[in-house]
């Protein structure tokens, strides 16, 4: 009996250390992400009532009887080439969005510049996004490399946030109820509002 109590004591220490390792990576993560997570929430929710920011776009050249002539894998070097012909020397970005007749510099969550092909040749156009405008763009996916990391990181960390907090709460008997009620709610509300 009392090895059979001995057992027991052990296997509920184990499951008590677990809970608590499993609680505190939750709310490290939490922690960690808090930051990117409101910024995520705040500038959608202002794109999604229509404050996207501005952008400031200004001619610097135009390059007359010239095309933007992009090949594959060899976008990064033609826009290079046709910055430096239009006097362009602050220039820096990571990959060039081809969209046919124009082709942008990103990420656009800084200065970028647009090539568009005009009648007569091509316009070099700088843009300098404003805060809110760099923000969004960031949100989007537009930004540096390394923050698109961080991105793919926070879907990650979101996703164990959201699972492990789900599932504490069905470990808890005072909340397993609520946690149930609360997104058995969640989940009805989500489908009835996407089939409107």
């Amino acid at each position: 009996m009392a090895a059979e109590s001995g057992i027991l004591n052990n296997n509920n220490r184990t499951v008590s250390v677990k809970r608590k390792q499993l609680i505190n990576i939750h709310l490290w993560l939490a922690a960690f992400f808090t930051p990117l997570v409101l910024m995520m929430a705040i500038t959608g929710g202002l794109y999604l009532l229509g404050e996207k920011g501005s952008v400031e776009t200004t001619v610097v050249a135009q390059l007359p009887g010239q095309a933007l002539d992009l090949h594959k894998g060899q976008e990064k070097a033609r826009i290079d080439a046709l910055l430096q012909q239009a006097g362009v020397t602050d220039f820096r970005y990571a990959y060039v969005k081809d969209r046919g007749d124009e082709a942008m510099t990103r990420p656009t969550s800084r200065t970028y510049y647009i090539l568009r092909e005009t009648p007569s040749g091509l316009d070099v156009v700088r843009a300098e996004p404003s805060l809110l405008a760099a923000m969004i763009e960031l949100h989007k996916g537009h930004g540096p490399v390394a923050f698109r990391w961080l991105e793919m990181a926070l879907a990650l960390g979101l996703t164990f946030i959201m699972i492990s907090g789900f599932w504490l709460g069905l470990q808890s008997p005072m909340l397993k109820k609520k946690t149930l009620l609360l997104s058995g709610s969640g989940l009805i509300v989500c489908l009835l509002v996407a089939s409107l």
